[in-house]
């Protein structure tokens, strides 16, 4: 192990830079359900070393960034090997917390609880509480419904989410396209406008936006979104796919005027494409993130060179999904300014690091199309792989082989290979004796990168031979060959996701999982009052925080 791999920061020091407009980055290196039942750091972002080297590249883009990273602190080696793997893919300045999130707890820092990035939610929350977002109560929404009056229902989560499950009239405008899309779907000043989610964040935060924007309607959030309406014993909707229009004409000039409102009121900044050259020349130093904020197919029909997707309702406030740096500099982009500027207010808000916005994006320039392929790091060229047809005949002999499923365990119970087992890559190494059997091991993931990463982990510490299925399960699924969902098999823990009401099949769990859900969002402005490493900023007057 490497000087830079044991460099370590204690508890103290990691609280006063969490403080600091220093660049830095802290990754929660522990699976997603471990760190949301065990604890995390408000700032720390989680990116489990399971997946380490699938998404470093796209959130800490700067070798030379301060990496600090963690695990629980409890006798595991984690934080140890992911500040290695790091500093073997060329990041020059990583340090270890010191005992972990157990020693950030003994120091007398707050610990948060119940979702692997509190933060997002937590958010939510905060802006309902400082900015008194209304609301309206499921009953209450249907009373009036009911009794004829003008609402408008608009969910503010994606169309594939909406089309999954909706409510009767909602029509999917999701994040920052609710300011550049609602004109078209409220037509009259009369109406009243609910927006929901899922849950409450989205609902919130899409209520609160149209406020910030000046709708003149009275504009109200839904409480508890989906999970209340199933909470009251009303059906959902699905496969409905209404959604809102591009705005053109005077619909338009609404959504410009608006973002005029919100780039006044949040001081939002603009830069020009100089300025930008400037930004990029300066990533020796400086961490440049730049995404383009529209929805995914209008980022493939054209995009900038050199920039990332990240849809407005994705990036914010889950901007922790597209960068980990702190303090660093965020270029947001889109075709004419609306969206890139109100997806700006939110990141601002969050206090995540220095935001702009690119002025006449597009003009002039040649644009890319499709979508852009991940960047993986230190990609295994020396595994030995085995394809669909070939595993298939092997599992005739089912003492020969056995195969091991890395995909996220939601989808393992789902479909999966039959006879395969599900595996935490991250666990692998230590728990190599306790595979079933004496011969070949296969392992598959959904595309079978992830595969190739844990063959070589594993081949280091058994005899036996390793194989990574060709293409992953989708080439297996493509391939015609059977998958099961019936029998399953567990060489690790579902550790991997933090549970979720909505995969819950019996109804009577799935409305508990909703309750604890929506009982630990509304608990979440206490926990923040206890937490003096909260980053949000407020915003009384156009143009200033407070």
């Amino acid at each position: 192990m490497t000087t830079l791999a044991t460099s370590t920061i204690g508890a103290t020091d990691l609280h006063t830079l969490l403080a600091s407009s220093t660049e830095f980055a802290l990754l929660d290196v522990r699976e997603a359900r471990v760190t949301a039942e065990k604890g995390s750091i408000l700032l720390g972002v989680a990116v489990p070393l399971s997946s380490l080297e699938l998404r470093i590249d796209g959130l800490v883009p700067r070798r030379s960034t301060p990496v600090i990273v963690y695990d629980g602190g409890e006798n595991d080696d984690l934080a140890e090997r992911a500040a290695a793997r790091l500093s073997e893919l060329g990041y020059t300045d990583v340090k270890i917390l010191d005992g972990g999130l157990r020693a950030w707890a003994d120091a007398g820092f707050k610990v948060q609880f119940g979702g692997d990035h509190v933060i997002g939610q937590a958010f939510g929350e905060w802006i309902e509480a400082v900015y008194d977002t209304p609301h309206i109560s499921v009953p209450d929404y249907l009373a009036k419904v009911a009794a004829g009056d003008d609402v408008v229902l608009l969910d503010s989560r994606p169309i594939g989410e909406f089309g999954n499950h909706s409510l009767p009239g909602g029509t999917s405008i999701p994040g920052a396209e609710l300011v550049y899309r609602a004109a078209g779907v409220v037509t009259s000043p009369d109406s009243l406008v609910v927006v929901h989610c899922a849950g409450r964040t989205r609902s919130i935060l899409g209520a609160q936006v149209l406020i910030n924007a000046g709708l003149p309607n009275r504009v109200v959030a839904l409480e508890g979104g989906t999970q209340s309406w199933v909470l009251e014993g009303h059906e959902l909707e699905h496969g409905k796919h209404s959604a809102a229009l591009l705005p053109s004409g005077a619909a338009l000039d609404d959504a410009h005027a608006a973002a005029g409102r919100i780039r006044d009121r949040f001081g939002i900044r603009s830069i020009d494409k100089a300025t930008l050259a400037r930004f990029r020349s300066e990533t020796d130093h400086r961490s440049l993130y730049v995404l383009d904020v529209r929805p995914p197919e209008e980022f493939e029909a054209g995009h900038l060179a050199e920039t990332v997707s990240a849809p407005s309702w994705d990036v914010a406030p889950w901007v922790f999904r597209y960068i980990a740096t702190h303090n660093g500099r965020i270029v947001l982009v889109d075709n004419d300014g609306v969206r890139a500027t109100v997806a700006a207010s939110w990141i601002e808000q969050v206090g995540w690091g220095e935001v702009y916005v690119l002025t006449d994006a597009f003009a002039g320039e040649q644009l890319e199309t499709g979508a852009v392929a991940r960047v993986a790091l230190d990609e295994p060229d020396a595994v030995e792989s085995i394809t669909p047809a070939a595993l298939q005949t092997l599992l005739n002999d089912a003492d020969s082989i056995t195969v091991l499923d890395l995909q996220p365990s939601f989808e393992y119970k789902q479909a999966h290979i039959p006879g395969a087992a599900f595996a935490i890559r991250s666990h692998l190494a230590g728990s190599a004796d306790s595979i079933p059997g004496d011969g070949t091991i296969v392992l598959t993931s959904d595309d079978g990168l992830l595969a190739r990463y844990a063959a070589r982990d594993l081949s280091g510490v058994t005899s036996r031979p390793v194989r990574a299925l060709a293409g992953g399960t989708a080439a297996w699924r493509e391939a015609g060959l059977p998958l099961e969902s019936d029998n399953q098999s567990w060489l690790h823990d579902a550790d991997d996701a933090v549970s979720s009401g909505w995969r819950e099949t019996d109804p009577e769990r799935r409305k508990a999982a909703f309750r604890h859900y929506l009982a630990w969002e509304l608990g979440l402005v206490a926990e923040l009052d206890v937490d003096d490493t909260v980053p949000f900023k407020r915003f009384s007057s156009p143009g200033a925080a407070a």
